[in-house]
């Protein structure tokens, strides 16, 4: 244990007499929580260099958000309020000024993915399914015309829906404040992981919401395909709570659109749902996560009770109908980059 000094050690003799707690307890606590601020001070200090500045100029006036660096190559991801929908974009790094090229914007996962023609930092990617209630996170921004800024919090749901949105895909809600500026920056697991990219804010920018870092990689992974991003439809219209579960699951089949990829793979109404693709399904609202991560072209195996026969059925996606039309939206509420995001009526998208 650190040696106190005279002061300090005396406050929290003082605290401990107050409030009834040992001494040794209240010493104990002292030392953690300076522990995890080294920790965090540490974990900022190594990220940082692969966080950057971008500046855009979209219709109405110049931008300014986050980004990082995923591979040593200069790709970056950000928030799609960043670079979705401008220009002329340059980023700043190193002390200087580079110019970046957009290479996919998508609108359904709230994320974008821009390029500097250089060598670049870049960061690990982790796993927002390895996350837990109340596990802390760090995230690095650009709030306001400050300078780069670590913000510590902790994930406080996994929420697939707000204020009677759905989202596309489960997004992370963390309790950590956010300001504009910070769309676009990453979210980090203690081991310095990407585990989501900061999209939106809540309330008085007092939390947030980030998209987990699966959702950015799926769109790069169609973006290296197919050289844009391919979200998969299927054509199952409709999902209801059955009365009970079966094998682990409600998520039962009311609707098929006629002569849709399920119909034709013999996907029939009164299935019960039990994984689409790699996603485990226990409840209707977990296919619209599922969903996300179709890719069109893709054949997808699902794996369906039909009254006490489990099967698998193997459906070929093709493009979602509304992948092009803005309808599947990423995040409600006051996105902390440059773009006020107004509340939509209820949308739910299909699988």
């Amino acid at each position: 244990m650190s040696p106190l000094s005279g002061s300090k050690r005396r406050a929290i003799l003082a605290f401990a007499l107050v409030f009834g707690l040992s001494e040794g307890y209240l010493f104990a606590q002292d030392q953690s929580a300076t522990a995890i601020s080294h920790q965090v001070r540490e974990l900022f200090e190594r990220a940082a260099k692969a966080v950057v500045k971008i500046h855009g100029v979209d219709e109405h006036s110049e931008i300014c958000g986050t980004g990082f660096f995923v591979d040593p190559t200069g790709t970056l991801y950000t928030a799609y309020t960043v670079g979705g929908e401008a220009g002329n974009f340059t980023v700043e790094f190193n002390g200087k000024k580079y110019p970046a090229h957009p290479l996919v914007a998508d609108i359904r996962g709230g994320t974008a993915i821009l390029k500097v023609d250089e060598t670049t930092p870049a960061l690990p990617i982790g796993k927002s399914d390895e996350l837990d209630l109340a596990t802390p996170v760090i995230s690095i921004g650009y709030p306001l015309d400050l300078p780069k800024t670590p913000n510590f919090g902790m994930i406080a749901g996994f929420d697939r829906k707000c204020l009677g949105r759905y989202f596309s895909t489960i997004h992370l809600r963390v309790n950590a404040p956010t300001q504009r500026g910070e769309a676009g920056a990453p979210l980090l697991n203690m081991k310095g992981e990407v585990v989501g990219i900061v999209v939106s804010g809540l309330e008085n920018n007092s939390a947030c919401y980030a998209v987990p870092i699966e959702a950015a990689e799926k769109i790069r992974s169609d973006f290296v395909r197919f050289g844009e991003a391919r979200h998969g439809w299927i054509g199952v219209n409709n999902v209801s709570g059955a009365s009970q579960q079966v094998e682990g699951s409600r998520a039962m089949v009311t609707q098929v659109a006629e002569d849709a990829p399920a119909a034709r793979s013999g996907l029939k109404e009164g299935d019960v749902l039990l994984q689409v693709g790699k996603k485990k399904i226990g409840e209707p609202e977990d296919v619209f996560d599922a969903s996300f991560y179709i890719t069109a072209g893709d054949v997808i195996p699902i794996t369906v009770m039909r009254g006490d026969q489990k099967m698998t059925l193997h459906v070929q996606a093709t493009m979602h109908p509304a992948s092009k039309t803005g309808v599947l939206l990423a995040s409600p509420g006051t996105i902390p980059g440059v773009i006020p995001m107004s509340l939509d009526e209820e949308t739910v998208p299909s699988p």
